[in-house]
């Protein structure tokens, strides 16, 4: 009887839906998505050191438990046995404690204080305590300690923030590489080049200061809770040497550009609005003197002006997501070369707060 009734279960139930029941039976979770359809909107228990920790999707709290996964971004990491490696957002450390096999040291961010605490009883247990350093507080506020090499599962609802701070902080902050586990869209947009229909500014302000390389797609049933999309691990590399620009200026001038990417930069800039919004940033005042007094004449002799540069360096027909970086830095110091800028020369550029530059 017991035989029939075995035989009757392995008919009707696939070795997937044994492997649910069981794994319910016992509390433990695989990683992957199941009962999506029951749980879409509530946060989701995982078994942290310290017992059950319930993930909040809002927060961005998606770990990666796939260890086969963990490996590959640990082993593409290239981890030096003296390096001090910087994680962002560890969770409950399934990546950490691989880390921690590899490097010197680790020093993770965690803005939740139940995950720190499940983190430091995890260390303790094995013996990492001494070579973890546990910062509590929000990554985009905290200061970054010195590091070698950035690993990490960012959150999503902060990848461009991160990224600026990473990247356009690196002056401060110099780093080997950065191993990043991302939303696969957002990958995708930061690894396209000119001509694709993705290419976007992401893509042009991160490549001016950054070699970027894509490693590997990760499916969504790898992590806990399940999100609503895959991911996709790049390698960051910042580059050793930069061009010689203001980065306000770029920044500023970037959003110009790509505000309406597919046309024509000889449209874009004989748009009313624009032109004002320059000739206030411009050095030369005649301009502004000539449109205070309503007369029209200001804004189009200035119109003439941006007119003027765009044919000599023959970018009238262009269009921005078509144009390379080289091609950007020709075009802007062409401008400035004519007194044309971009952004308030008095602001000072502070890259803790350049998450606009990406968007």
């Amino acid at each position: 009887m017991i035989h029939r009734r075995k035989a009757l279960s392995d008919h009707f139930l696939s070795p997937r839906s044994r492997r649910i029941i069981f794994e319910r039976c016992l509390g433990t979770s695989s990683g992957h998505c199941y009962g999506d359809m029951d749980r879409k909107s509530k946060p989701q228990n995982h078994g942290g050191e310290g017992g059950k920790i319930r993930l909040l999707k809002s927060r961005g709290q998606h770990l990666l438990t796939n260890p086969r996964v963990l490996d590959s971004i640990v082993r593409t990491s290239n981890i030096r046995p003296d390096d001090t490696v910087l994680e962002i957002g560890p969770g409950t450390g399934n990546l950490t404690f691989k880390l921690l096999e590899a490097a010197k040291n680790v020093v993770t961010i965690e803005i939740d204080n139940r995950m720190v605490e499940s983190l430091r009883k995890g260390a303790a247990e094995r013996g990492f305590q001494d070579r973890l350093k546990i910062i509590s507080g929000d990554v985009l506020k905290t200061e970054f300690p010195e590091f070698n090499l950035v690993v990490a599962n960012i959150p999503y609802n902060i990848s461009s923030p991160l990224l600026a701070k990473l990247v356009y902080g690196a002056n401060k902050n110099p780093f080997r590489s950065a191993t990043l586990l991302l939303q696969k869209e957002f990958a995708t947009r930061l690894l396209a080049k000119p001509g694709d229909s993705e290419f976007n500014r992401l893509a042009v302000n991160m490549n001016l200061l950054a070699e970027i390389e894509f490693v590997m797609n990760v499916s969504k049933r790898d992590f806990v809770p399940c999100p609503k999309v895959d991911s996709s691990v790049v390698k960051i590399y910042p580059k050793s040497e930069i061009p010689d620009v203001n980065l306000d200026e770029w920044c500023s001038f970037t959003r110009t550009c790509f505000n309406t990417k597919n046309k024509t930069l000889g449209a874009t800039f004989k748009q009313k609005r624009k032109l004002i919004e320059l000739m206030k940033m411009s050095k030369d005042s005649e301009f502004l003197d000539e449109v205070s007094s309503d007369s029209g004449t200001g804004i189009s002799s200035f119109r003439g002006k941006i007119v003027s540069v765009l044919e000599s360096g023959g970018f009238s027909d262009k269009r921005p997501s078509k144009m390379s970086n080289d091609e950007f830095l020709h075009l802007l110091s062409l401008f400035n070369e004519a007194g044309i800028y971009f952004h308030d020369q008095k602001h000072v550029y502070d890259a803790a707060y350049c998450d606009c530059l990406l968007q």
